[in-house]
Protein backbone atom coordinates (compact mmCIF):
# COMPACT_ATOMS: atom_id res chain seq x y z
CA UNK A 1 0.00 0.00 0.00
CA UNK A 2 1.69 3.02 -0.94
CA UNK A 3 2.36 5.92 1.51
CA UNK A 4 -0.09 8.19 -0.04
CA UNK A 5 -3.00 5.68 0.16
CA UNK A 6 -2.09 4.86 3.93
CA UNK A 7 -1.57 8.82 4.68
CA UNK A 8 -5.48 9.25 3.44
CA UNK A 9 -7.19 6.33 5.07
CA UNK A 10 -5.69 7.79 8.56
CA UNK A 11 -6.86 11.43 7.63
CA UNK A 12 -10.29 10.00 6.84
CA UNK A 13 -10.13 7.91 9.89
CA UNK A 14 -9.34 10.93 12.14
CA UNK A 15 -12.46 13.16 10.21
CA UNK A 16 -15.02 10.34 10.78
CA UNK A 17 -14.84 9.81 14.49
CA UNK A 18 -15.97 13.55 14.57
CA UNK A 19 -19.01 14.45 15.55
CA UNK A 20 -21.38 15.53 12.45
CA UNK A 21 -23.19 18.90 12.97
CA UNK A 22 -25.89 18.86 10.28
CA UNK A 23 -27.56 15.72 9.45
CA UNK A 24 -28.16 12.02 11.00
CA UNK A 25 -24.92 11.95 13.04
CA UNK A 26 -22.12 9.34 12.26
CA UNK A 27 -24.69 6.72 13.87
CA UNK A 28 -27.72 7.39 11.63
CA UNK A 29 -25.54 7.40 8.58
CA UNK A 30 -23.73 4.62 9.07
CA UNK A 31 -27.01 2.82 10.22
CA UNK A 32 -28.67 3.41 6.73
CA UNK A 33 -25.99 2.34 5.08
CA UNK A 34 -25.47 -0.96 6.88
CA UNK A 35 -28.99 -1.75 6.53
CA UNK A 36 -28.55 -0.52 2.23
CA UNK A 37 -25.60 -2.95 2.34
CA UNK A 38 -27.62 -6.25 3.21
CA UNK A 39 -30.39 -5.56 0.50
CA UNK A 40 -28.32 -4.91 -2.44
CA UNK A 41 -28.42 -7.17 -5.40
CA UNK A 42 -25.57 -9.26 -6.65
CA UNK A 43 -24.22 -6.70 -9.72
CA UNK A 44 -25.41 -3.43 -7.15
CA UNK A 45 -23.11 -5.05 -4.22
CA UNK A 46 -20.03 -5.54 -6.67
CA UNK A 47 -20.26 -2.06 -8.37
CA UNK A 48 -20.49 -0.22 -4.72
CA UNK A 49 -17.35 -2.38 -4.15
CA UNK A 50 -15.65 -1.15 -6.53
CA UNK A 51 -16.35 2.24 -6.33
CA UNK A 52 -15.61 2.60 -2.93
CA UNK A 53 -12.30 3.91 -1.87
CA UNK A 54 -9.71 1.44 -1.02
CA UNK A 55 -9.78 2.79 2.82
CA UNK A 56 -13.57 1.92 3.01
CA UNK A 57 -12.65 -1.95 2.60
CA UNK A 58 -15.39 -2.96 0.76
CA UNK A 59 -17.70 -1.22 3.68
CA UNK A 60 -20.44 1.21 2.03
CA UNK A 61 -21.15 2.28 5.48
CA UNK A 62 -17.89 2.86 7.08
CA UNK A 63 -17.93 6.11 4.90
CA UNK A 64 -21.29 7.19 4.93
CA UNK A 65 -20.50 10.51 6.80
CA UNK A 66 -17.84 11.33 4.55
CA UNK A 67 -19.48 14.50 2.75
CA UNK A 68 -20.40 15.89 6.75
CA UNK A 69 -16.63 15.79 6.89
CA UNK A 70 -15.77 17.56 3.65
CA UNK A 71 -17.98 19.96 3.86
CA UNK A 72 -16.21 22.64 5.75
CA UNK A 73 -13.15 22.43 4.08
CA UNK A 74 -12.43 25.22 1.92
CA UNK A 75 -13.36 23.42 -1.75
CA UNK A 76 -16.12 21.14 -0.43
CA UNK A 77 -17.72 23.97 0.85
CA UNK A 78 -20.36 24.47 -2.49
CA UNK A 79 -21.72 20.97 -0.89
CA UNK A 80 -23.36 22.35 2.17
CA UNK A 81 -26.48 23.05 0.68
CA UNK A 82 -27.01 20.12 -0.58
CA UNK A 83 -27.55 18.42 3.07
CA UNK A 84 -30.90 19.79 2.87
CA UNK A 85 -33.93 21.51 1.82
CA UNK A 86 -35.53 24.13 3.75
CA UNK A 87 -39.28 24.72 3.39
CA UNK A 88 -42.16 27.72 4.07
CA UNK A 89 -42.25 28.07 8.07
CA UNK A 90 -45.69 25.75 9.04
CA UNK A 91 -46.50 24.97 5.59
CA UNK A 92 -46.02 21.53 6.85
CA UNK A 93 -45.67 20.56 2.70
CA UNK A 94 -42.89 20.54 -0.03
CA UNK A 95 -42.93 21.94 -3.41
CA UNK A 96 -39.49 21.27 -5.38
CA UNK A 97 -39.62 24.06 -7.60
CA UNK A 98 -40.52 26.45 -4.74
CA UNK A 99 -37.96 24.90 -2.18
CA UNK A 100 -35.01 23.33 -3.68
CA UNK A 101 -32.61 25.98 -4.69
CA UNK A 102 -29.34 27.71 -1.91
CA UNK A 103 -29.22 30.94 -0.13
CA UNK A 104 -28.30 32.80 -3.82
CA UNK A 105 -31.29 30.96 -5.15
CA UNK A 106 -29.37 29.00 -7.41
CA UNK A 107 -32.40 26.02 -8.44
CA UNK A 108 -31.74 22.56 -7.56
CA UNK A 109 -28.96 22.94 -4.69
CA UNK A 110 -30.86 21.01 -2.15
CA UNK A 111 -30.58 17.70 -0.70
CA UNK A 112 -33.72 16.61 -3.24
CA UNK A 113 -32.08 17.81 -6.74
CA UNK A 114 -28.51 16.68 -5.50
CA UNK A 115 -29.91 12.94 -5.22
CA UNK A 116 -31.37 13.46 -8.78
CA UNK A 117 -27.75 14.67 -9.86
CA UNK A 118 -25.86 11.80 -8.24
CA UNK A 119 -28.01 9.31 -9.07
CA UNK A 120 -27.40 10.25 -12.82
CA UNK A 121 -23.77 10.57 -12.64
CA UNK A 122 -23.72 6.55 -11.04
CA UNK A 123 -25.98 5.76 -14.29
CA UNK A 124 -22.90 6.16 -16.18
CA UNK A 125 -20.99 3.66 -14.48
CA UNK A 126 -19.24 1.33 -17.14
CA UNK A 127 -19.96 3.76 -20.00
CA UNK A 128 -17.36 4.16 -21.83
CA UNK A 129 -18.38 8.42 -22.93
CA UNK A 130 -18.16 9.25 -19.45
CA UNK A 131 -14.65 7.71 -18.25
CA UNK A 132 -12.96 11.02 -17.43
CA UNK A 133 -16.18 12.85 -16.83
CA UNK A 134 -17.59 12.07 -13.07
CA UNK A 135 -15.92 11.29 -10.07
CA UNK A 136 -18.35 8.10 -9.59
CA UNK A 137 -16.75 7.40 -5.94
CA UNK A 138 -17.72 10.79 -4.77
CA UNK A 139 -21.29 10.23 -6.59
CA UNK A 140 -21.72 6.98 -4.62
CA UNK A 141 -20.41 8.63 -1.27
CA UNK A 142 -22.72 11.73 -1.58
CA UNK A 143 -25.76 10.11 -3.21
CA UNK A 144 -26.00 7.44 0.09
CA UNK A 145 -25.09 10.15 2.25
CA UNK A 146 -27.80 12.12 0.92
CA UNK A 147 -30.81 9.11 0.78
CA UNK A 148 -29.88 8.88 4.71
CA UNK A 149 -30.02 13.23 5.20
CA UNK A 150 -33.34 13.43 3.27
CA UNK A 151 -35.13 10.49 5.89
CA UNK A 152 -33.65 12.86 8.73
CA UNK A 153 -37.15 15.37 9.18
CA UNK A 154 -35.62 17.97 10.13
CA UNK A 155 -33.64 18.41 6.82
CA UNK A 156 -36.82 19.11 5.32
CA UNK A 157 -37.69 21.36 8.33
CA UNK A 158 -38.81 25.25 8.48
CA UNK A 159 -36.56 27.53 6.74
CA UNK A 160 -37.33 30.10 9.52
CA UNK A 161 -35.67 27.83 12.28
CA UNK A 162 -33.44 26.77 9.77
CA UNK A 163 -34.33 22.93 9.93
CA UNK A 164 -34.25 23.36 14.46
CA UNK A 165 -31.12 24.68 14.53
CA UNK A 166 -32.13 27.80 16.09
CA UNK A 167 -34.47 26.06 18.33
CA UNK A 168 -32.42 26.34 21.51
CA UNK A 169 -33.37 23.28 24.31
CA UNK A 170 -32.05 21.42 26.70
CA UNK A 171 -32.16 17.32 25.92
CA UNK A 172 -32.73 15.89 29.56
CA UNK A 173 -29.69 17.98 31.25
CA UNK A 174 -27.80 18.93 28.29
CA UNK A 175 -28.18 22.39 26.56
CA UNK A 176 -28.55 21.56 22.69
CA UNK A 177 -30.74 22.58 19.67
CA UNK A 178 -33.54 20.64 18.18
CA UNK A 179 -31.56 19.77 14.69
CA UNK A 180 -28.88 17.97 16.73
CA UNK A 181 -31.31 16.03 18.66
CA UNK A 182 -32.62 14.63 16.29
CA UNK A 183 -29.27 13.57 14.41
CA UNK A 184 -27.73 12.66 17.23
CA UNK A 185 -29.36 12.94 20.36
CA UNK A 186 -32.03 10.69 20.01
CA UNK A 187 -29.98 7.57 19.04
CA UNK A 188 -27.58 8.44 21.35
CA UNK A 189 -29.72 7.77 24.13
CA UNK A 190 -31.35 5.38 22.96
CA UNK A 191 -28.10 3.04 22.52
CA UNK A 192 -27.31 4.02 25.86
CA UNK A 193 -31.02 3.35 27.71
CA UNK A 194 -31.22 0.04 26.08
CA UNK A 195 -27.55 -1.18 26.73
CA UNK A 196 -26.94 -1.42 22.95
CA UNK A 197 -24.23 -1.28 20.69
CA UNK A 198 -24.51 -0.03 16.93
CA UNK A 199 -24.39 -3.38 16.07
CA UNK A 200 -27.51 -4.18 18.19
CA UNK A 201 -29.54 -1.81 17.13
CA UNK A 202 -28.96 -2.43 13.50
CA UNK A 203 -29.86 -5.99 14.05
CA UNK A 204 -32.90 -4.50 16.05
CA UNK A 205 -34.21 -2.46 12.80
CA UNK A 206 -33.75 -5.21 10.49
CA UNK A 207 -35.80 -7.76 12.58
CA UNK A 208 -38.87 -4.86 12.55
CA UNK A 209 -38.30 -4.39 8.65
CA UNK A 210 -38.63 -8.27 7.94
CA UNK A 211 -41.89 -8.75 11.43
CA UNK A 212 -43.00 -5.61 11.64
CA UNK A 213 -43.08 -3.61 8.25
CA UNK A 214 -42.79 -6.63 5.46
CA UNK A 215 -46.06 -5.29 3.87
CA UNK A 216 -44.61 -2.14 3.79
CA UNK A 217 -41.37 -2.48 1.82
CA UNK A 218 -42.54 -2.70 -1.46
CA UNK A 219 -43.93 1.03 -1.00
CA UNK A 220 -41.03 1.85 0.22
CA UNK A 221 -38.65 0.81 -2.20
CA UNK A 222 -41.04 1.78 -5.22
CA UNK A 223 -40.79 4.98 -7.54
CA UNK A 224 -43.30 5.73 -10.24
CA UNK A 225 -43.39 3.99 -13.56
CA UNK A 226 -39.66 4.58 -15.45
CA UNK A 227 -38.34 6.32 -12.30
CA UNK A 228 -35.07 5.40 -10.82
CA UNK A 229 -34.87 8.19 -8.19
CA UNK A 230 -38.00 9.18 -6.21
CA UNK A 231 -36.63 12.02 -3.55
CA UNK A 232 -39.63 14.17 -3.72
CA UNK A 233 -41.95 11.37 -2.27
CA UNK A 234 -39.23 10.75 1.06
CA UNK A 235 -39.12 15.23 1.36
CA UNK A 236 -42.84 14.87 1.51
CA UNK A 237 -42.67 12.79 4.22
CA UNK A 238 -39.98 13.74 6.44
CA UNK A 239 -41.58 17.89 7.01
CA UNK A 240 -44.76 15.84 7.67
CA UNK A 241 -43.39 13.83 9.62
CA UNK A 242 -41.65 17.36 11.23
CA UNK A 243 -45.11 18.74 11.52
CA UNK A 244 -46.62 16.14 13.37
CA UNK A 245 -43.82 14.74 15.65
CA UNK A 246 -40.68 16.51 16.04
CA UNK A 247 -41.43 20.43 16.28
CA UNK A 248 -44.42 19.26 18.46
CA UNK A 249 -43.73 20.05 22.63
CA UNK A 250 -40.56 21.19 21.70
CA UNK A 251 -40.52 25.00 21.94
CA UNK A 252 -37.50 27.44 22.14
CA UNK A 253 -36.20 27.05 26.34
CA UNK A 254 -38.05 23.82 26.48
CA UNK A 255 -36.74 20.64 28.03
CA UNK A 256 -37.24 17.43 26.51
CA UNK A 257 -37.22 13.99 28.50
CA UNK A 258 -38.41 10.51 28.49
CA UNK A 259 -42.14 11.13 27.58
CA UNK A 260 -40.23 13.26 24.41
CA UNK A 261 -37.73 10.24 23.48
CA UNK A 262 -40.25 7.29 24.23
CA UNK A 263 -42.50 8.85 21.70
CA UNK A 264 -40.45 10.08 18.83
CA UNK A 265 -38.07 7.21 18.93
CA UNK A 266 -39.97 4.40 16.82
CA UNK A 267 -40.21 7.55 14.31
CA UNK A 268 -36.44 7.75 13.78
CA UNK A 269 -36.58 4.22 13.49
CA UNK A 270 -38.66 4.03 10.84
CA UNK A 271 -37.02 6.72 9.27
CA UNK A 272 -33.97 5.24 9.74
CA UNK A 273 -35.11 1.84 7.70
CA UNK A 274 -36.71 3.61 5.35
CA UNK A 275 -33.93 5.62 4.40
CA UNK A 276 -32.06 2.09 4.14
CA UNK A 277 -34.07 0.27 1.90
CA UNK A 278 -34.86 2.66 -0.23
CA UNK A 279 -31.18 3.38 -0.25
CA UNK A 280 -30.10 -0.25 -1.80
CA UNK A 281 -33.73 -0.01 -3.78
CA UNK A 282 -31.82 2.90 -5.47
CA UNK A 283 -28.48 1.59 -6.47
CA UNK A 284 -30.08 -1.71 -7.55
CA UNK A 285 -32.08 0.03 -10.03
CA UNK A 286 -28.80 2.17 -10.97
CA UNK A 287 -26.80 -0.73 -11.43
CA UNK A 288 -28.92 -2.79 -13.14
CA UNK A 289 -28.97 -0.25 -16.25
CA UNK A 290 -32.62 1.08 -15.00
CA UNK A 291 -31.80 4.69 -15.51
CA UNK A 292 -32.11 5.73 -19.05
CA UNK A 293 -29.97 9.08 -18.86
CA UNK A 294 -27.02 7.58 -19.82
CA UNK A 295 -25.73 9.66 -22.81
CA UNK A 296 -25.49 12.92 -21.34
CA UNK A 297 -26.72 14.89 -18.10
CA UNK A 298 -28.49 18.00 -18.23
CA UNK A 299 -31.19 19.93 -16.58
CA UNK A 300 -33.33 17.57 -17.82
CA UNK A 301 -32.52 15.02 -14.75
CA UNK A 302 -34.21 17.69 -12.59
CA UNK A 303 -37.99 18.08 -11.91
CA UNK A 304 -39.57 20.07 -14.83
CA UNK A 305 -40.17 23.23 -13.62
CA UNK A 306 -43.34 25.74 -15.26
CA UNK A 307 -40.73 28.63 -15.91
CA UNK A 308 -37.27 29.99 -15.14
CA UNK A 309 -37.59 31.25 -12.20
CA UNK A 310 -38.16 29.39 -8.45
CA UNK A 311 -42.06 29.02 -8.48
CA UNK A 312 -43.81 29.99 -5.32
CA UNK A 313 -47.10 28.45 -5.54
CA UNK A 314 -48.48 28.11 -2.25
CA UNK A 315 -50.81 25.26 -2.43
CA UNK A 316 -49.39 22.70 -5.31
CA UNK A 317 -46.89 20.36 -4.30
CA UNK A 318 -45.70 19.46 -7.58
CA UNK A 319 -44.59 21.92 -10.76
Amino acid sequence: MSLLIFLTGIVFIFLYVLPGTHSWGKEGHYITCKIAEGLLSREASEAVKSLLPEYANGDLASVCSWPDEVSHRAGWRWSSPLHYVDTPDFRCNYDYCRDCHDFARSRNRCVTGAIYNYSAQLSTYKNSKFTDQYNLTEALLFLSHFVGDIHQPLHCGFLGDEGGNTIILHWYRRKSNLHHVWDTLIIETALKKYNMDLSMMIEDIRTSILEDWPSDVPAWESCGVNQTVCPNWYAAESISVACKFVYKNASPGSTLGDDYFFTRMPHVRKRLAQGGVRLAATLNRIFLGGYSLLYHLTDDIFPECSSNTICDRENQSAC
